[in-house]
């Protein structure tokens, strides 16, 4: 029998391969030849520039067809100066491994290629194992995971069930799986004036006191109160710009970004409707006109708890030995996608040090997600 796929040392691998989106790096080309060398059927599905990577073991469109989905792709690491240790260089030190993707999520890629290809080689199971890995999560997401569905439905690809390796854990191994997400929303909005002489500002017509009473309003505005499987939904403002340098200048327009992170009581339609209104009325009150583009990355879903849930809390108490609780907290991942080919949850490690300097993973952690995904899969393929 081959020797078992160690999954700290596939994790150092990975991230030596500078795989900042959009860069490969040379990461799917090493799952590549990892994947195809325990008899996974491996096929590039690269678009407009993105990188991606399926991979299958057994039969195509089998009844039972479990799929993990996770990326190569990282965020830049910033001035490596102020690394502890070279960002690509995974540094094992003090138990832990260190680099940028050490925990978002090289490690949980190599977590799940780890137990898929001891899984098929010791008990090679009725049906299939997918492997569906972007290079595009931590970019705009449009030709990722969703090139790698849409690749899928042409070619009659399924997988049965899936599961996401992103970080779920927010202390300690084995806490929290994440059944679903909620939607999120960008809107920028722009109000346009007359720029004048600030102390003429009756020649003007200034944009900045209609605009901010108007993000005022929608900040100040309760949403919702959550329901029994979502938190609240918020309404954030992340940017207001003027590129105003003159103190005397009333200026010809201003600018304003605002994210909504909204449960299942929104949608991204009704939201934009909600937005449209409070423009036209702030526009009737000022007399100043706006405009808005909004962009809705994803709705929010729910993989409602039963017998995928189940089995999965079951394999992370196996291994973790604690009863993980379901949650739909936290931003977005590529599980926004999946839920409309199939049932998807998200079970991964500790993601405290994710996107950070000196990003870091302790290797006990990866070791025992690998023993986690590898439960996930004996118990699937039993029932």
């Amino acid at each position: 029998m081959s020797e078992k796929l160690d999954p700290v040392d596939l994790t150092g691998r990975l991230i030596r391969c500078p795989s900042v989106t959009p860069a490969e790096g040379g990461a799917l080309v090493l799952l590549q030849e990892t994947l195809e060398a325990a008899g996974f059927t491996c096929t590039r599905v690269d678009r407009n520039g993105t990188a991606n990577l399926f991979a299958r073991w057994g039969q195509k469109g089998a009844n039972k067809s479990f799929g993990f989905n996770g990326h190569t792709d990282v965020v830049p690491p910033g001035d490596a100066s102020e690394w502890r240790f070279d960002p690509f260089s995974a540094t094992e030190a003090e138990g832990k491994l260190w680099g940028r993707g050490a925990c978002d999520m090289k490690s949980g890629v190599a977590a799940f290629v780890a137990a898929a290809v001891d899984f098929v080689r010791e008990t090679p199971p009725d049906g299939a194992v997918v492997l569906a890995i972007t290079g595009d999560e931590e970019g705009d997401a449009t030709d990722g995971t969703v090139a790698l569905l849409d690749w899928m439905a042409e070619q009659g690809e399924r997988m049965t069930h899936c599961l996401v390796g992103e970080p779920t854990c927010p202390t300690e191994m084995g806490e929290m799986i994440k059944n679903g997400r909620r939607g999120s929303m960008t809107a920028r909005i722009e109000a346009r004036g007359v720029q004048g002489h600030s102390a003429y500002p009756h020649r003007a017509k200034n944009p900045l006191p209609a605009l901010v009473r108007l993000l005022d309003r929608l900040a100040s505005h309760e949403l919702d109160q959550g329901n029994s499987q979502f938190d609240p939904s918020t309404l954030a403002l992340t940017t207001v710009d003027v590129g105003n340098p003159a103190t005397n200048v009333i200026p010809a327009s201003a600018k304003a970004v605002l994210n909504i992170r909204f449960n299942d009581i929104h949608s991204g339609a009704s939201l934009t409707t909600w937005l449209e209104t409070e423009i036209a009325r702030a526009r009737e009150e000022s007399g100043i006109d706006f405009s808005m583009t909004v962009k809705v990355s994803g709705e929010s879903f729910v993989t409602q708890p039963g017998w995928f849930t189940d089995l999965v809390s079951d394999a992370v108490e196996k291994g973790c030995g604690r009863r993980p609780a379901l949650s739909t907290t936290g931003g977005t991942s590529d599980a926004r996608f999946i839920k409309d080919h199939c049932p998807v949850v998200e079970f991964g490690l500790v993601g405290q040090s994710m996107h950070q300097v000196d990003e870091h993973v302790e290797t006990a952690h990866v070791r025992q997600l690998k023993d986690v995904y590898r439960h996930i899969l004996d118990l699937y393929f039993d029932n």
